[in-house]
């Protein structure tokens, strides 16, 4: 692939893509780890409920897991953040004239985004119960 485009490894690790490229990673890493949790849950709901025996142990885990503080703050994340960004583009993919604001979409969208997602994982973190 590199000889096509004829850059070197050097000078594509040297890559700074910048917010651009920030908002691409988050939305893959945000997209996977939903799919993580809703496999986990269906998992652990089969093993719960169908099947008989020890596997009630590794069903009990797996919940205890995905009901634990850090995951429910990653997946209050993961579901914002994914769909803030999956707005944002299909936004600018409706209205192509947008595109050369992109970068204060993005601006918006951390706007948005940002107090959606501090409020409510400050709470889950201190605890507090409504």
């Amino acid at each position: 692939m590199s000889r096509l485009a004829r850059v070197t490894l050097a000078q594509a690790l040297a890559y700074r893509g910048g917010q651009p490229m920030l908002a691409w990673l988050l939305h893959r890493i945000s997209g996977i780890g939903i799919v993580f949790f809703v496999s986990m849950h269906v998992v652990a709901a089969f093993l719960l409920y169908s099947v008989q025996g020890t596997t009630g142990n590794v069903a009990n885990a797996l919940t205890d897991f995905y009901e634990s503080t850090p995951m429910q703050v990653f997946m209050l994340f993961a579901v914002l953040y994914h769909a803030i960004n999956g707005l944002r583009i299909v936004i600018l993919d409706m209205w192509p004239a947008l595109m050369p604001h992109n970068r204060e979409a993005m601006w918006v969208q951390w706007a948005l985004f940002l107090p959606m997602f501090l409020l409510p994982a400050a709470l889950m973190v201190l605890g507090v119960t409504v």
